[in-house]
């Protein structure tokens, strides 16, 4: 399973030729106003030029906003031999993306007190037990590494893509004869499908049930996501994207892999229609907030899958996103999440599988996200998902969310005014700190020296908060500007720790 990680016209989601209008049954939530309004023009010229290019017989792609599919489309074929187009109702393999099912689901028994994440894994997979470590002071491995692909195995995407259909009995052999490592477990990420297929293996022991049935019980059918499941079989053939690879200048046929143990790397088939409400429901979870909590994995427990391993790792983005910049990212519980100087936090993964690639981008501190499934093998359609964050980004409809004033941080601000007013910080509710650092004549002196320099100044600004506790502003004066910050200590009563004016 592969990791990784414009011009606009702005139209209405309308159906349309290769197009359709938003499923009611996506919505998750309420719409903000203009939340139907998308880029469409040229992220279909992103995908479609991405398509051609890749030789890609069939893709769909959505964007999710405000807990709706504002936008759908699929091109192409899903089947060589019929010509079916593709549809937002075609089923494709997503690969690895499954994985975030996976590690929700451990999160979810985790909450329900069924198991903790620093467990050693032996704990609920008997056959790790008596292991050979590669080194006498190694640790076992945890649940959590497992998790965040610290365990010290091999990178195995090669490998790993073909056990799709091992068998349970033949999963439990490989177990028991144990496996070499990489590395020691916890010192670095190495990406490993063994990894999941063995979190598979515990959701299953510590549930009761095949991972796949605790995995649809819990999340896909309270979710709505009725034609999502991990038993090709099942599914209608005229619904299925067939999976090609691009070999000899031809599409060639993949054979399909049957389910099996390590369905939970990477065995899930999904929809477009389905796979937004995933989107939707992993969105609503930020931000935090005093609402109902519905479930069905609570909103906290979902902000957790951005806590990634202690392993981050810098590259350079595609130059074709625009200005080089570099990306620092690290791999979490399902998802790898990196930070982008353009679109801020971006949580996101590929699928990689013969005869389909994938690609899913969540920026959640916007409330958006992009995904987009194809059917030609490694053809994860991650540059043009990219392009169609920052063309709804460009449009204005993927601003991060504003963090709100709270209570507190509004009476400091009312104080620092106050100070500044005053001339002196004698009678603001000071921290011990700050008189120690610089005393009361000191910071009168500071007060006067600014305000000589800028004037009178417009202080009704609003204040720009950083955290509940903490918040920069600008006053606009007559001849300069104050730039300032207050910071409240960490103690229930006001109390500022920095109250700062610096003009210019």
């Amino acid at each position: 399973m592969i990791r990784t990680a414009i011009g606009l016209a702005l139209v209405l989601v309308a159906p349309a030729t290769g197009q359709s209008a938003p499923s009611p049954a996506a919505k998750v939530g309420s719409p903000s106003p203009g939340s139907a309004a998308v880029p469409s023009v040229n992220v279909a010229v992103a995908f479609d030029r991405y398509m051609a290019e890749q030789h890609i017989p069939g893709l769909v792609y959505g964007i999710v906003k405000d807990g709706r599919l504002v936008l759908v489309r699929g091109v192409g074929i899903q089947d060589t031999g019929t010509r079916a187009p593709v549809t937002p109702d075609s089923l494709f393999r997503i690969a690895s993306m499954s994985k975030a099912f996976t590690a929700l689901s451990i999160l979810k028994l985790r909450d329900d007190g069924k198991l903790a994440l620093d467990d050693p894994a032996e704990r609920y997979v008997p056959e790790m037990k008596g292991w050979r470590y590669p080194t006498a002071d190694a640790p076992k491995i945890t649940v959590r590494a497992l998790l965040t692909h610290t365990a010290g195995y091999v990178e195995d995407n090669p490998w790993g893509d073909r056990q799709q259909p091992l068998t349970e009995p033949a999963f439990t052999a490989m177990l028991k004869r144990g496996v070499p490592f990489a590395t020691g477990p916890g010192l670095r990420v190495e990406y490993s499908n063994f990894g999941y297929a063995t979190l598979g293996r515990i959701v299953g022991t510590v549930s009761g049930m095949p991972y796949q049935r605790f995995i649809g019980r819990t999340l896909m059918t309270p979710l709505g996501m009725t034609a999502t499941g991990y038993d090709i079989a099942a599914a209608a053939p005229a619904s299925r994207a067939r999976g090609y690879r691009w070999q000899d200048d031809a599409w060639v046929r993949e054979p399909d892999m049957a389910d099996g143990a390590f369905g939970a790397m990477g065995g899930v088939q999904t929809s477009a229609n389905d796979y937004a409400k995933w989107v939707a429901f992993l969105l609503s979870a930020w931000p935090a907030r005093d609402d109902a909590d519905a479930g069905p994995v609570r909103r906290s427990t979902v902000r957790e899958i951005v806590q990634g391993a202690n392993f981050p790792t810098a590259r350079m983005r595609p130059a074709a996103m625009g200005v080089p910049c570099r990306w620092a990212s690290t791999y979490a519980m399902g998802w790898n999440v990196v930070d982008d100087c353009d679109l801020g936090r971006i949580v996101t993964h590929t699928g990689g599988y013969p005869g389909y690639g994938s690609v899913v981008a969540l920026l959640p501190d916007a409330g958006i996200g992009v995904f987009a499934f194809a059917n030609r093998t490694y053809a994860a359609p991650v540059l043009p998902a990219m392009q169609a964050l920052l063309a709804m980004k460009g449009a204005g409809l993927a601003a991060t969310r504003a963090i709100p004033v709270s209570t507190g941080l509004d009476a400091a601000y009312s104080a620092a005014r106050a100070a500044w007013n005053a001339g002196g910080v004698e009678r603001a509710p000071l921290a011990v700190n700050v008189l120690l650092d610089r005393n009361a004549d000191m910071r009168r002196n500071d007060i006067a020296a600014a305000k000589a320099k800028v004037g009178a100044c417009a202080t009704d600004a609003a204040i720009a908060p950083i955290s509940a506790m903490e918040g920069r502003f600008t006053w606009h004066c007559a001849t300069g500007t104050i730039t300032g910050r207050v910071q409240r200590a960490p103690t229930p009563d006001l109390s500022l720790q920095v109250i700062d004016f610096v003009p210019s």
